[in-house]
């Protein structure tokens, strides 16, 4: 039998974002478990962004993501190209000067099998457009090793032309004229041209984002489900009760009950189907009768979620989730973070939280990789990294 830890088919070592926002010049090393805190402002959401956007270039989505949050001026890094040391100390005025690097928004990553970064700028003054908010993109680069180097790279994009490397070494050009809208990930992910392409984009495109479960009397997370398999709880959760079932039959059956157990003492959880629709039953110690998930509290149907989330049948290779402690009482925390820690060991996991709950038993866990976000200058800083002590990363040139 297969190790859940050897499901994990490549952890994302090290994260790097350069003028997205406040996140100037960031590099983020990762683990199997990674909790990022800090206060208000000092940057998560725009990491978690970062991540998504990242995730849209497998999407083909990545620029009209860009454009809808007001083009690339909108997320850019507003503060000045280099800050001097008298502008630190207070003794002149922030202020911008002659720019010495072109304009440009970059996302990477380093994995335990390729390498990838994305290089976003200006489009061109000519030809004229209307879709002018719209980024293109200048460079893409797969690479082998953590570190970039001509040597290492498999497939390669400069503007609307990309070449991959050949079993011989020797360069053949796959696309001549790719749109600067169009990732390479997206449009040339090719088993047999370009394998590492195909390869990273469907690795990415397993990537699941948890936000803020909707839990309101309109919720469709309320309402029973069409009883088909679901081996994949939806964003919105609106197929929960068939991702229980599913878990039942085809997941880990015994862990579902444990982690109902250990946040609701002698509670059990059951399916019920009904007219082709499934829906779930709450049971617990001192009830006549089930409560249907109409009828439970927002945190209950919250936490039954998470846990229908972490107990997934078909782990991804990486999940995101920000600020699961939303709308959760206290006593929720503990059982929780005992649920993400099982979880970490079949997927990588990035938690962001405000909740001391559920960040004191995470931070206790020997995986857990745990990142403080502060600001420094409006720029988001990592607290326990000193920049010499960062992972080095060079960006691909255009």
């Amino acid at each position: 039998m297969v190790s859940p830890i050897e499901k994990v088919w490549a952890l994302i070592r090290l994260l790097a974002v350069s003028n997205y926002r406040s996140l100037k010049e960031t590099r983020l090393p990762l683990g199997r478990l990674n909790l990022i805190t800090g206060a208000n402002g000092s940057g998560k959401s725009n990491l978690y962004k970062a991540l998504r956007l990242l995730s849209d270039t497998a999407l083909g989505t990545a620029t009209s993501s860009i454009a809808a949050e007001g083009g690339l001026d909108s997320v850019l890094w507003a503060g000045p190209e280099t800050l001097s040391r008298g502008m630190k100390k207070g003794q002149v005025p922030v202020q911008g000067g002659p720019r010495q690097k072109p304009i440009q928004l970059q996302l990477g990553f380093v994995r335990d099998d390729f390498s990838y970064a994305i290089d976003f700028g200006l489009p061109e003054p000519v030809p004229r457009t209307m879709f002018g908010k719209d980024p293109v993109i200048k460079r893409e680069a797969i690479w082998f090793g953590e570190h970039y180097h001509p040597s290492r790279v498999m497939v390669d994009r400069r503007g609307p032309v990309v070449r991959a490397r050949q079993e011989s070494g020797a360069w053949q050009v796959i696309e001549h004229h790719l749109h600067s809208f169009d990732s390479m990930l997206m449009r040339l992910a090719d088993p047999r041209m370009a394998p590492e392409a195909l390869h990273l984009r469907e690795s990415i495109r397993s990537w699941r984002f948890y936000d803020h479960f909707r839990t309101d009397r309109l919720s469709p997370v309320r309402e029973p489900h069409v009883a088909t398999r679901t081996p994949v709880l939806s964003h919105d959760g609106s197929d929960f009760a068939a991702a229980w079932q599913t878990i039942n039959e085809i997941g880990d059956e015994l862990a579902l009950a444990e982690a109902v157990d250990d946040a609701f003492p002698g509670a059990v959880v059951t399916v019920e189907e009904s007219g082709g629709r499934f829906a779930l039953l709450f049971h617990q110690p001192g009830l006549l009768r089930p409560l249907n998930q109409a009828e439970l509290s927002d945190g209950t149907l919250r936490y039954l979620l998470w846990i229908a989330a972490l107990l997934t049948p078909r782990p991804p290779e990486l999940m995101v989730l920000n600020e699961p402690e939303t709308s959760l009482h206290p006593d929720l925390l503990p059982p929780l973070a005992r649920l993400m820690a099982r979880c970490s060991e079949s997927t990588q996991l990035w938690v962001t939280s405000h909740a001391p709950g559920l960040i004191r038993p995470l931070q206790d866990e020997p995986n857990c990789q745990h990142i403080r976000l502060s600001k420094e200058f409006s720029e988001s800083r990592l607290q326990d990294y000193p920049d010499l002590d960062l992972p080095l990363w060079k960006w691909p040139g255009r």
